[in-house]
């Protein structure tokens, strides 16, 4: 459900939904050397809801050189400084963790925040390194199908009877089972077309990655859309959206120059800045209503730099002018 836009104290801009397309924003997940600043963290989040944001995302990075928070506690906390706000991760890759772990934190988190969590999964691709985390990479897809099956036997079935290759439960239980019935809405990522007929056939959403551009996201949603299809699905029933890298800066360069800085810095490669939205206004609301034309019910904005400023220019330049 699209949140209602109030009058807003702080200024007069607004975040207005554009009909058949909702718009989320990232969490800030990144910690300078100055540590954690939590008052900025909780001013963020209670902006965003104050100017009607849909939901707001963290992403998963356990290893790597960016100073990143992990998701689940991060979601946690946001929780504390939100009531409204839906709250998710794009994505665990859910082959790297224990299905009764993840199982069990989703549901407290859903148990605390009162029901308002969205769970982004993905297989992660064999480039991924599982032997640092113990598991055999050799069938990540297996792994997956069988996790995501023991995680919704775990939010769903009072006694656990799971017969599977990588875990057996017999007449076990997990309680309290999550507020969102039958469980949290579940987002599948990924990029190849067998990645996204599974996301059909398992998930209620598919999420597109920030780091695809926007025309392969439009080939993507076809495949996923003659899956529905094939499948005889009601395309009501089954949400898409795209996680969008963007910076608003009237000077074109500069705003690629910065998103380009961040990209890098965020995926320790460079040459992404391709599949960012970045320079003034004009050119943002450009880049957006291509991705919202390609099919993205939902666009997931994620600014790299200066996020409270960039909160603003959504809000005030740029989602407005794509009514």
């Amino acid at each position: 459900m699209v949140l209602p836009i109030r009058p807003l104290a702080r200024s007069q801009a607004r975040c207005v939904n554009v009909p058949g397309v909702r718009f989320a924003i990232s969490i800030p997940q990144g910690v300078d050397e100055n540590g954690f600043d939590p008052g900025a963290f909780r001013s963020h989040l209670e902006r965003a809801e104050e100017l009607g944001f849909h939901s707001a995302w963290t992403q998963e990075q356990v290893l790597g050189s960016a100073r990143t928070l992990s998701p689940l506690e991060t979601l946690t906390y946001a929780a504390a400084c939100t009531a409204r706000l839906r709250l998710g991760c794009a994505v665990f890759v859910t082959p790297l963790h224990n299905p009764l772990h993840l199982a069990k934190a989703i549901t407290s988190l859903d148990q605390l925040s009162g029901g308002r969590v969205e769970v982004g999964v993905a297989t992660g691709g064999r480039g991924r390194p599982f032997v640092a985390f113990g598991v055999d990479g050799d069938r990540p897809v297996a792994r997956f199908n069988e996790g995501i099956a023991l995680m919704k036997a775990c939010w769903t079935e009072r006694e656990i009877t799971f017969d599977g290759h990588y875990w057996k439960l017999d007449g076990a239980a997990m309680e309290p089972k999550p507020v969102q019935k039958p469980h949290p809405p579940i987002w599948v990522g990924g990029n190849h077309p067998d990645g996204l007929r599974r996301a059909v056939r398992i998930g209620d959403g598919f999420i597109g990655a920030g780091s695809q551009t926007t025309a392969a996201f439009a080939e993507q949603v076809q495949i996923v859309r003659a899956e529905l299809v094939e499948r005889d699905r009601d395309p009501s029933t089954f949400a898409i959206a795209k996680r969008v890298y963007i910076h608003v800066d009237d000077d074109p360069t500069r705003a690629r120059e910065r998103i380009a800085a961040a990209l890098e810095y965020q995926y320790g490669r460079g040459g992404l800045d391709a599949v960012a939205v970045a320079g003034p206004p004009a050119a943002c609301i450009a880049g957006l209503r291509e991705i919202a034309d390609a099919g993205a019910e939902t666009i997931l904005l994620n600014p790299l730099v200066d996020d409270a400023e960039q909160v603003e220019r959504f809000a005030a330049e740029v989602i407005p002018a794509l009514l």
